[in-house]
């Protein structure tokens, strides 16, 4: 029996809780917003419309339904701020039943090692012993499940929804570890020329639990220094809301150019984005990529939209937009997709670059004579 499309989509729209906001915390998981794939950061993180591969598992669980006849996987590596944030990407998406369904799986790592332990540089007697310093990591880790499948694929229409489980695993050295679980929905159409997407991200709230372990020595240095002693908490993610609509235009028989624009719809309270209310606020992407043959690729895209106080402004009374723009390329080789972001990480004005290199690979079996 058909899923019943009217019911998959009120299931999207209508999971969020109608609790109070306020128990939210506004930026939860934040490392699951970065992105994936150096084609999406390069378009300005606009993909939920038009993804089709083994990066849906990320952006729209909907979208696997693209890998068909042949497993797809990718991997994609990137550093921020001078080396001292480690990111790292991978994702393998596996079509069943004759191309009408899709598996996937996703793993997303992002780290800033060696961070100095200084709760003990200075000894008792208040002399300060710099030999006490120790080391250690901050580690968050995410796993995605996926599972997408056609609902109507026809010559002119095609209509596809998917859905994630993904665990949520994070450890700050030997103080601090969390484990959480959240659900994701989305679905995407397209047409001849047009797309459209929409995903719902942790649809029944995505939640850590965290645990805390000091030893008393520990304790003490915590207690003299008036710091607070953290228990075991819980910390909610909020539902997400992402809306996305795209057009391929022909620019001749070799050239076509693909526009889409995203818009987040986040539920945890005012936020310095385009459209911003309590508690709803909306934050646009957009996204180009021009494409030869279908080999080679060139993208560009704007996102993180926010008002900022201007540079020049001593006063810091006068406010701003600014956003934050992205350039990138590919190229196909037989089976393989090789794909650059130059993506910036603050704004226009005060640039703060990093650079992002994935690869995606089509496993096609070889026919036997």
């Amino acid at each position: 029996m058909r899923p019943n499309l009217s019911v998959f989509l009120l299931c999207c729209l209508f999971c969020i809780p109608e609790m109070g906001f306020s128990q939210f915390r506004k930026y939860s998981n934040e490392f699951l917003n970065i992105g994936a794939g150096a084609r999406g950061l390069a378009m300005g993180n606009a993909q939920v419309a038009t993804v089709n591969d083994a990066t849906a598992g990320y952006w729209n669980p909907a979208g696997l339904t693209g890998v068909k006849d042949h497993v797809n996987a990718g991997v994609m590596h990137a550093e921020y701020f001078a080396g001292i944030a480690k990111y790292d990407y991978a994702s393998v998406a596996v079509p069943v039943q004759d191309n009408k369904r899709t598996l996937g799986f996703s793993i997303l790592r992002f780290a800033v090692d060696d961070i100095p332990n200084t709760l003990f540089l200075v000894e008792p007697d208040g002399s300060i012993n710099y030999n006490n310093i120790q080391s250690f990591s901050s580690s968050d880790y995410a796993f995605i499940f996926s599972f997408a499948q056609n609902f109507r694929n026809t010559e002119k229409k095609n209509i596809s929804i998917g859905a994630n489980a993904k665990v949520i695993y994070r450890k700050v050295g030997k103080f601090a570890t969390a484990w959480g679980f959240g659900l994701d929905a989305g679905i995407q159409m397209h047409g001849e020329k047009w797309h459209a997407g929409l995903v719902a991200r942790d649809i029944t709230t995505t939640f850590n639990a965290w645990s805390f372990k000091f030893t008393e020595k520990e304790k003490e240095v915590l207690y003299l220094t008036n710091n607070d002693i953290p228990v075991r908490s819980t910390e909610l993610t909020a539902p997400r809301l992402v809306l996305g609509g795209g057009y391929n235009f022909r620019l001749g028989k070799s050239v076509n150019l693909l526009a889409e624009a995203n818009a987040d719809f986040t539920f945890d309270g005012k936020r310095n984005t385009v459209l911003s209310s309590d508690p709803i606020s909306i934050d646009p992407h957009i996204g180009l990529e021009a494409s030869l043959k279908n080999q080679f690729f060139v993208r560009a895209g704007i996102t993180n939209f926010q008002r900022a106080l201007a540079d020049e402004d001593t006063l810091n009374q006068k406010k701003v937009w600014i956003y934050q723009p992205s350039l990138g390329a590919g190229f196909r080789i037989n089976n393989v997709m090789i794909d650059y972001a130059f993506s910036n990480l603050a704004n226009q004005e005060n640039p703060l670059y990093t650079h992002v290199i994935s690869l995606r690979i089509n496993f096609i079996k070889k026919k036997e004579d």
